[in-house]
């Protein structure tokens, strides 16, 4: 992959922002430092940095697709109530016992927990008991 300013600026705000950012919201920080830069050149950008293994896609049903700079395999969380989505900690050796099990060529394993994250949760509990 050659070298692109706006690429590596693309890349810098994925990791900066550790709140797994949509491309709009890469977008918006970025444009700060870039104010040429369109939002199609982000998602360009975002898509190469994605094939070439610089940062993993997340992908959650119904939503935009979040990015990640944690490359290690790990999970996620995504909170319907406020949007938020987190590293999920997964026990690798349960993960590697159901995939020995499967046939063909195993490439990549995803794991997006749905629900209701812990300060969400407590926010609802305590609204509902006043």
């Amino acid at each position: 992959m050659r070298y692109s300013r706006q690429r590596e600026l693309v890349l810098h705000q994925v990791k900066s922002l550790c709140t797994h950012p949509t491309a709009e919201e890469v977008y918006e920080q970025a444009v700060k430092e870039c104010p040429s830069l369109s939002l199609g050149t982000v998602y360009r950008n975002l898509n190469s940095l994605v094939e070439a293994g610089l940062v993993r896609r997340v992908s959650i049903p119904g939503q935009a697709d979040r990015f990640d700079h944690t490359l290690r395999w790990h999970g996620h969380f995504y909170c319907t109530a406020c949007g938020g989505v987190s590293d999920l900690v997964v026990d690798k050796e349960p993960m590697e016992q159901a995939l020995a099990y499967q046939t063909g060529e195993i490439r990549d394993c995803v794991l997006t927990l749905i629900g209701v994250c812990k300060q969400c949760a407590a926010k609802h509990a305590a609204q509902h008991t006043e």
